[in-house]
């Protein structure tokens, strides 16, 4: 199955790992209207590849991403222009919820994804990094929700994920403020699992989780990513009733069978995608 090509990404295949990069470095990964599509065309498509087990999202250059592109911002309002106010404001309500569906690809992606944060993280970065399963940063990442310096509410995730995340204080003094977060704070409030010293020891320690995580069961870890997800968006009580059900379909499986067998004959376990 051969990887699809983009204008504003880059997707790479190595064995069970794939690596999807942000590649408008000279805009600093600026997030124009062709990456939103492409983020979400990426992610289907590795929802939908049986190699692929674990994700790992990355951006060329000197910083992860800077946000929205403001050209792009600037455009919205000649976007969804109407002569009737009230189509105009509908438009405008069905840009922004197609925006949110391009990050929530991501998240609805059955892989883990693991975002490798670098430099620059702001505006619709943080947006897009909320939705993966695992953050990882580099020393010198910065994280800010900017769009309150630009007189708007932030709405495609930040302030929905962020508060699950690090609490309800805290994502709300960066929101009103847009002060800047560094990487130490960042790991500390649970924002990221781990600081690398360089971008160059953090694609190296992100890529070896990666290695970790594909070599499980790949159907008990998006079992674990469905459950995880379904858990946070309901009570205890319906999380337990959900995981019953889906151990009832899932596990008697033949990973099952090969993860007990390969603890017997003291090996690596050996999976079908």
């Amino acid at each position: 199955m051969s990887a699809p090509g983009f204008d504003t990404l880059a997707l790479n295949l190595e064995g069970a790992i794939g690596e999807v990069r942000l590649e408008r470095p000279e805009r600093s990964n600026a997030l124009n209207a062709t990456m939103w599509q492409e983020i979400r065309h990426a992610f289907e498509w590795i929802d939908s590849a049986p190699e692929i087990r674990v994700v790992i999202l990355s951006g060329e250059g000197r910083h992860f991403c800077a946000g929205i592109d403001l050209a792009m911002l600037a455009s919205v309002q000649q976007q969804v222009a109407a002569a009737d106010g009230a189509r105009s404001r509908e438009a405008l309500r069905r840009l922004i919820l197609d925006l949110q569906d391009c990050l929530s690809a991501i998240e609805r992606c059955r892989k883990p994804v693991i975002a490798a944060i670098h430099g620059a993280c702001v505006g619709g970065a943080l947006d897009l990094v909320t939705c993966c399963d695992l953050r990882y940063a580099a020393a010198d990442a910065v994280f800010s929700i900017k769009e309150i310096d630009i007189g708007m509410v932030a709405d495609v995730g930040t302030l929905q994920r962020l508060p699950r995340l690090i609490g309800d204080g805290l994502t709300r003094e960066l929101a009103y403020t847009s002060r800047n977060m560094d990487a130490a704070e960042a790991a500390v409030s649970g924002l990221v699992g781990r600081v690398f010293p360089d971008k160059a020891t953090l694609t190296a320690g992100v890529r070896e989780i990666a290695h970790q995580i594909a070599a499980r069961s790949p159907l008990a870890v998006r079992g674990t990513k469905e459950v995880l997800n379904y858990s946070r968006d309901h009570s205890i009580a319906d999380g337990l009733n959900f995981v019953a059900t889906w151990n009832a379909a899932m596990l008697l499986s033949d990973d099952l069978n090969e993860s007990l067998q390969a603890q017997q004959q003291k090996r690596p376990a050996a999976y079908k995608d």
